[in-house]
């Protein structure tokens, strides 16, 4: 219920504006975003990779507007992916993209800007020496979510797609997704689904988690492991080790602030360990969906309302 109640403010604009203008709302950004601009990203992604992690970074911003607002990302991502050679560090670090980011909402064109914007990024990203993740989002955009990554693919045969366990229809994107030379990200999802389309209970998503996994390790392509659960990674590792998948097959992958110990842990074991790095000004639906993720983080922030205020 709490998960629920938490996703349903992610769209209220009153608590966006209260949230976002209240000083001591930095103190839990800063946990769990980069910061605010270009430079504060490549910062972050610097340590992480001279920790022996390697970095997905992703621009912050979802609700775009107008083809302007389209093109700033565009924008924003070319200087990202500028700074990351200029810093030596294109080949640790990708990045992730969302379409609604891109204008995948601007009317009946949306589609066709937000591949245009994409293509843009891919070819950035080529130029840099490394790839794009396509992210998922709600389950209104997930087939056409798809369909981009399907079209990026065919002149950028490297661009990830990911796909969410909480949705009934995922263990079927995942067989149509596990070919040779694909990467797979799977998550258990982050978004507020009806039980027409999604499993609501926490067992039954973990059972799906598993199955997709099974999928993944199992078929031809990379499987992108992304989940901060200790039991299903436990239930990973032991798949991988029964497949005999080699090193370089496969990725753990955990978001930034969120069992950072683990992370260090994995690297240090061997495993390909990749850290989802978000920053930009636009960070509350992100904020909102980690703290509906893990409702233990309210207390975090709840300290720093009272301590703060």
């Amino acid at each position: 219920m709490l998960r629920r109640a938490l996703l349903a403010v992610s769209h209220s604009a009153a608590i966006r504006k209260g949230i976002t203008s209240a000083p001591v709302t930095r103190d839990v950004v800063e946990r769990y975003v980069a910061g605010d601009r270009t430079e504060d990203a490549l910062a972050v992604a610097a340590r992480l990779v001279g920790a022996g992690l390697s970095v997905t970074v992703d621009h912050l911003g979802e609700d775009t507007l107008d083809r302007a607002q389209a093109d700033a990302v565009v924008g924003a991502y070319a200087a990202l992916l500028a700074g990351l050679t200029d810093a030596g560090l294109a080949k640790d670090c990708e990045v992730s993209v969302k379409l609604t980011a891109l204008g995948l909402a601007l009317g009946a064109d949306g589609r066709a800007i937000a591949l245009e914007n994409a293509l843009r990024i891919c070819a950035a990203a080529r130029e840099a020496g490394t790839t794009v993740t396509i992210d998922m989002e709600d389950h209104t955009t997930t087939d056409v979510t798809l369909e981009v990554v399907a079209e990026l693919r065919r002149d950028f045969a490297d661009t990830g797609a990911v796909v969410q366990a909480y949705l009934v229809r995922t263990e079927a994107d995942c067989r149509d997704l596990a070919a040779a030379g694909s990467r797979v990200r799977l998550c258990k999802g982050a978004y507020n689904e009806p039980s027409s389309v999604a499993f609501t209970d926490r067992h039954e998503v973990d059972r799906s988690y598993v199955r997709c996994l099974r999928v993944l390790i199992e078929g031809a392509g990379k499987p992108l492991i992304a989940t901060h659960d200790p039991t299903l990674i436990d239930i990973a590792t032991a798949l991988l080790a029964r497949a005999r998948r080699a090193p370089d097959s496969y990725e753990f992958q955990m978001l930034y602030g969120i069992r950072p110990a683990e992370q260090q842990r994995l690297a240090n074991a061997g495993h390909p360990m990749r850290v989802y790095l978000p920053y930009g000004t636009d960070w509350y639906g992100y904020l909102v969906r980690r703290l509906a993720e893990r409702p233990a983080n309210l207390t975090f922030f709840a300290r720093s309302l009272v301590s703060r205020g």
